[in-house]
């Protein structure tokens, strides 16, 4: 690999070539995501989009490495990444989940959520490093021995964020993070995750099926259908990203909301 090779693979933090990902055999099998290839530059957010059972988070669980059925190839960094990932691995990438309150332990007070990655990964500084963390997800203090459970949706997610956060990794994969949360609250949630993004120079991928979601966060798009990509799009400082497929047109319809005129326009497709 030349010296130029290596600067441009610096400058790509995930790239995705020709995944594969099936389920079953014979009449059983599923194609979940079929030769999907795209490239994350770092510090950039991209999405991914389409509705429920498009292959969109089947590809962010292989790669935490939570999904081992695999073929192509995922590379972190310019480095291909193999079944079973080393804890170096999820010191650079960390999820955040769906749902904050089955993603956190309901018999654990914030103040052990947080302190638990610490201690796997043998860090130290852990009072030092929760107190940071909590600031940066603005969560105040008095929050920290306190159990999800008393915790509301948005401030249960920002632990959730904070948990992620803690080990200090460059790139975060977001699955659905504020579909289980109000409307007002996903707005705090959203600025939340593009100001850190840029206090911390993270990269994201995200996965949502609202493209008004996704074209709000990312600089890129790309669209999944039936496992597939249909189509991938640039985002321009308008926040919009001009779909020519007609699903991805449908996509952007939906994220309008219920709306007479809107649910006119929508093609029936059986």
């Amino acid at each position: 690999m030349t010296s130029m090779q290596t600067a441009e693979n610096a400058d790509i933090a995930i790239d995705i070539d020709n995944l594969s990902i099936h389920f079953g055999s014979g009449e059983d099998l599923v194609k979940a995501v079929d030769q999907v290839s795209f490239k994350i530059p770092a510090k950039q957010s991209f999405g991914l989009v389409g509705e429920s059972g498009s292959g969109k988070s089947t590809i962010l669980r292989a790669l935490a490495g939570l999904n081992t059925h695999c073929g192509g190839q995922m590379l972190l960094a310019g480095e291909a990444l193999q079944n079973e990932r080393s804890k170096a691995f999820y010191k650079k990438v960390q999820m955040v989940f769906q749902d904050p309150y089955a993603s956190l332990h309901p018999r654990h007070t914030i103040d052990k959520i947080l302190a638990e990655p610490l201690a796997i990964h043998g860090l130290d500084n852990a009072e030092r490093r929760i107190s940071e963390v909590m600031e940066q997800v603005a969560l105040p203090t008095k929050f920290r021995f306190r159990y999800p459970h008393q915790l509301s949706g948005g401030q249960r997610q920002r632990v959730a964020i904070a948990r992620a956060l803690i080990l200090e990794p460059k790139i975060l994969l977001l699955d659905e993070p504020t579909s289980a949360l109000d409307v007002s609250i996903q707005a705090e949630i959203l600025n939340l995750l593009n100001r850190l993004r840029d206090e911390l120079s993270l990269t994201y991928l995200l996965v949502s099926h609202d493209l008004g979601v996704v074209s709000y966060m990312c600089e890129q798009i790309a669209v999944m259908q039936h496992g597939k990509l249909v189509e991938l799009l640039e985002v321009d400082e308008h926040g919009e990203s001009h779909a020519q497929h007609p699903y991805t047109v449908q996509l952007n319809l939906a994220s309008k909301g219920y709306d007479r005129e809107v649910i006119g326009q929508f093609i029936d497709h059986d």
